[in-house]
């Protein structure tokens, strides 16, 4: 894509008309142009901590149309780098994408098929820790004080136990995990060698952005206003994300990130569309605040809270995803309960900023966590299941294309200004709008149909019926600036002014 549009803040124009899709490749598609080794994983097996199933990059790219179809117009991808685990957060080379999802040339397929289809590509860039097969890092291993890589970790005493957890590591990793040996980045090398994998697939492979993982663990000064600044300088429209689940005004004032990826959203949003659904257990501890569940007021509150800590240009673009590869799907959050997914989607696709859709959440795929004893891992990375149809949730599958293209077809939806109009009991109604058009979206949670009376006085210049342009509900009655919305349980609509 050889265009590139930036407003005058920095962020990316572009990021305010994204709807993302955010993939887990070794999960996500196989691909019979990719040579699998012979020890991988049944597709339909569970997940596993250390098993493989083999997902790769020209599997997603042979599934663009399906995306396409979606409306989906942006893809994150959690790391593709040279990796010995499956999540591939313990980086083996920068700038190798790992043999099983088919290697650099995979990833440069992907990349032209989704630029010739509108799609941008953003990569996951792991920067605060790199793994014990990462060359520099071994050679320690292997020559211990003698290596002259050593000022590029932290290492405190001699021997090193990279594996033996009986013996102390002796060196610094991440959330000391010995898996994870910590950069120092206030090393000019280290710094320069990072800045330079940032600028090389950007320059290289014409990347749109990264997101970027746990920065706030580097707290070299400077570091990250200095990627920007480099990453910017090659592609000005480049879209960058930063990985922080809590309120972090200060990471996102244009020297830095453009957006975050906005837990603080998927959690008010769970809250109020789940209710006492949400599963304690699921969530408890977390970095995030989905429980206990809350109604419109205290969600209306929430909202408020939110779009005060940030500029509007900000907002537009802030990463709004609902569940993740780190947590569970919100269908299991809500215990199997489809309609929060509904709601919660529909809320997402309407509100400002930049939507992202974990993989199969379209089609209800089930996932919470730990589901693997003391082997943690995600059961929320389940693969997708391509070659069964029939456990699909078609009628979830539409409604998620039908929010989708509700959003592409509504530019006050991604551009339009926002306003609370209602909030009671476990109903909210909220307003989109522009210069040319004005969105009602009305979210009942409760368990019973209900009946808002909405001012819109403002919105509404005519006294007449107004039929919703998405959701079942009746028409609208407006008379004398005021709106009757009358809403099934467990449902919303869209009406338009």
């Amino acid at each position: 894509m050889t265009a590139h549009t930036h407003d005058l803040g920095g962020r990316p124009a572009w990021a305010k008309d994204a709807v993302f899709y955010h993939i887990f490749p070794d999960r996500f598609a196989r691909s019979e142009r990719v040579p699998q080794p012979s020890n991988l994983l049944p597709w339909s097996s569970p997940p596993s901590q250390e098993a493989y199933h083999g997902g790769d990059l020209l599997g997603v790219a042979e599934r663009l149309d399906y995306l396409a179809d979606l409306g989906v117009n942006a893809i994150y991808l959690t790391p593709i780098f040279q990796s010995a685990c499956n999540h591939r957060y313990h980086t083996h080379d920068y700038k190798q994408v790992d043999p099983l999802l088919g290697g650099n040339a995979a990833l440069r397929e992907l990349i032209e098929q989704a630029h010739a289809r509108e799609m941008r590509i953003i990569l996951d860039g792991v920067f605060n820790h790199a793994s014990r097969g990462f060359f520099q890092f071994n050679d320690i291993l292997e020559n211990g004080p003698h290596s002259p890589w050593l000022d590029w970790f932290f290492v405190e005493d001699w021997p090193l136990s990279a594996y033996d957890g009986s013996l102390p590591a002796n060196y610094c990793g991440w959330v000391n995990n010995r898996a994870l040996p910590k950069f120092n980045t206030d090393n000019p090398q280290v710094r320069e060698f990072l800045m330079d994998v940032a600028e090389f697939w950007v320059r290289e492979y014409d990347i749109d952005g990264w997101r970027l993982d746990v920065p706030p663990e580097i707290t070299t000064p400077g570091f990250w206003e200095e990627f920007r600044r480099r990453v910017r300088a090659i592609k000005p429209d480049a879209y960058l994300v930063g990985e922080i689940w809590r309120e972090a005004p200060q990471w996102v004032r244009g020297d830095r990130f453009d957006a975050t990826m906005n837990y603080v959203f998927a959690a008010a949003a769970i809250a109020f569309c789940a209710g006492d659904r949400v599963s304690r257990t699921l969530v408890e501890g977390r970095s995030y605040d989905p429980y206990p569940g809350v109604d419109a007021v205290q969600f209306g509150r929430r909202i408020e809270r939110l779009l005060a800590l940030y500029d509007w240009e900000t907002t537009q673009v802030q990463f709004n995803l609902l569940d993740s590869h780190d947590a569970p799907r919100v269908l299991s959050i809500a215990r199997g309960d489809k309609a929060t997914l509904r709601l919660a989607t529909l809320l997402q696709m309407t509100f400002p900023g930049t939507p992202s859709i974990y993989y199969g959440d379209e089609i209800a795929l089930p996932g919470a966590e730990d589901y693997d004893g003391p082997h943690r891992d995600h059961d929320a990375r389940r693969s997708f299941p391509w070659d069964d149809e029939a456990s699909w949730d078609h009628e979830m599958l539409e409604y998620f294309r039908r929010a989708i293209a509700l959003r592409h077809a509504h530019p006050a939806l991604c551009h339009g200004e926002f306003k609370q109009l209602y909030a009671d009991n476990r109903q909210y109604v909220f307003a989109r709008s522009n210069e040319s058009e004005t969105l009602l979206v009305a979210l009942n949670a409760g368990d019973e149909a209900a009946e808002l009376p909405v001012a819109t006085d403002e919105f509404f210049a005519q006294d007449r019926a107004r039929k919703p342009i998405f959701g079942t509900a009746p028409p609208a009655n407006v008379n004398g600036g005021r709106a009757t919305l009358s809403l099934p349980a467990r449902a919303g609509a869209v009406f338009s002014a």
